[in-house]
This record gives structure tokens, sequence and C-alpha cells, in this order.
């Protein structure tokens, strides 16, 4: 499991949200307080930032723990932005992606996160294989559970779904094909904050001055903090928090395209 964090609002530093908070996300690394799988994230971690009058965000990753890099609380003093995503990520089995599995994954505009495991990975994904064009199986940024999940919403987001529409399709997908996956994914372009919450925590506060933070666990004791219910969407823009809940899979066949052997053309509606 991962710990991970997205922030829209005034520009701050970005050690502000991300280091100096008595919880925060950099002391989750090595001390969660609320994460129910693993034990400690120090498999790599990664923020995202966006600057201003530039729509395509930066991005500062490494394969090791947050603590290790000097260079980081550096680059955290000084950094300002008003969008951010960031992410620790959880010690797993050793592999040979490094710094290429660690979250935000990018493309555009767009940081993503996925805090969770899909069940039975990899041969439970396998259902999903032919929804995806080739071209975006050999661009797998890592050979991770994570990157196919990001695969999978890119490749609605491409096909014109909104935000909440391609996670919350993405998450009912591999839900079905593998029932006891867990699916927190975070998702921004900047503008807005789209996550979903699918068998792990995940809580958000917002204040007109301060602006909205979603995150795997609080960072303090602000009573402005409030849990998001399991299987819901949260999209969070700058004037407000909307949260819907997600439909259950089992009432609702989602796979039959994708058991077909069928692959959507780019040009039409995602399957």
């Amino acid at each position: 499991m991962c710990r991970h964090l997205a922030y829209l609002g005034p520009e701050e530093p970005l050690g502000r949200l991300l280091v100096e908070p008595p919880h925060s996300l950099y002391r989750q690394s090595w001390a969660p307080e609320r994460q129910r799988y693993g034990t400690v994230n120090a498999d790599g971690f990664g923020v995202g930032w966006y600057a201003q009058d530039d729509p395509v965000p930066a991005r500062y990753r490494r394969a090791g723990p947050i603590w290790g890099d000097l260079s980081f609380a550096d680059l955290a003093r000084v950094v300002r932005s008003g969008a951010l995503l960031a992410a620790v990520r959880d010690a797993t089995l050793p592999g040979a992606d490094g710094e290429a599995a660690a979250a935000p994954f990018a493309a555009g505009r767009w940081l993503f996160s996925h805090n969770g495991a899909i069940a039975g990975w990899p041969d439970a994904a396998a259902p999903l294989v032919p929804s995806l064009p080739p071209v975006d199986l050999l661009s797998l940024q890592a050979r991770t559970d994570s990157a196919f999940v990001w695969a999978l919403v890119q490749h609605r987001l491409r096909c014109g779904d909104e935000p909440a529409d391609a996670l919350g399709e993405t998450v009912r997908r591999l839900a079905e094909a593998a029932p006891a996956s867990r699916l927190n994914l975070l998702l921004t372009d900047g503008t807005s904050i789209t996550a979903t919450t699918w068998g792990d925590s995940l809580w958000y506060r917002t204040e007109p001055d301060s602006g909205t933070v979603v995150a795997s666990e609080p960072y303090d004791d602000d009573p402005l903090w409030q849990e998001i219910p399991d299987r819901t969407v949260l999209t969070a823009s700058r004037t407000g928090v909307l949260l819907a809940p997600l439909e259950d899979p089992a009432s609702s066949p989602t796979l039959d395209s994708a058991r077909a052997g069928t692959s959507p053309s780019p040009k039409e509606p995602c399957t």
C-alpha cells in the first residue's frame, strides 16, 4: 500500500504541505497511522507540481525512501505551487523499474497515483488487456499494477471521458475482474482533483482561503478533515468538493467487450 496527497489552492512551498505538518506525507513514509496494508513506504516517492502559466507539470521522483533524499528537502523548501500531487510507495518485491514505478505518473497535463493493489496481479488483469490499444501496453511506464491502472485511465481520458467517469469506470472494471482489489485513485490536471475510494482510507479538508487537500490520511489534527466513504468518487475544484457513490460492478456488467477481445478505436467512445 502507498500514501498519497493532492492539493489545490493558493501557492505554497511544497514543504508546507509535504514535510512540515506533524503527520506529513514525509512522516507517513515510515510511520503511517491509518495504513491497513504494508508497514513502511520506502520503495520510492515522487511529487508533481504546476508552475504558473505552464499547464504541463514538473516531476521529481526517486527509487529510494523520501527521508534519504537531502535534495528533496531543499527543493521542498523553496519550490512553490498552487497545485500538486505527491506519493510515497509501499515497500514491495524487488524489481527493475526503479523510479519509473514511483507515482505520480504523468501524461500531458495529467498527474496520477494509485494507492492499493490489483488482487491476483497480473493474471486477474488479463481480461482488460484487449480493451487497450497495443501501443498503450507497449508504452507502460513500469511493469506494475499501478502503471497498468494508469494506462486504463489515460485511455478513457483520451476517448473523451470526464475525469470522474474515467476513474469510476476503470475502478468498476478492475473490481469486476479482481474483486479483492484496492483501488484508491488520485488524478489532477492542476485545476481540479478527482479521486476514488475503493478498499482503503481517503480524507479531504477544504477552506475558502486555504484550498483543498485530498490525502490517504490527515496530516494534522485540524477538525476540518472529513473521511470519504468507501466506494465514492470525489471531484474537487477551487469552488468546492462533490462526492458521488461508485456503483457496484456486480449490478452493471462492464467487461463484455474486453472478453470479446475487441479494442475500441481512439475515434470512438470507450467500451
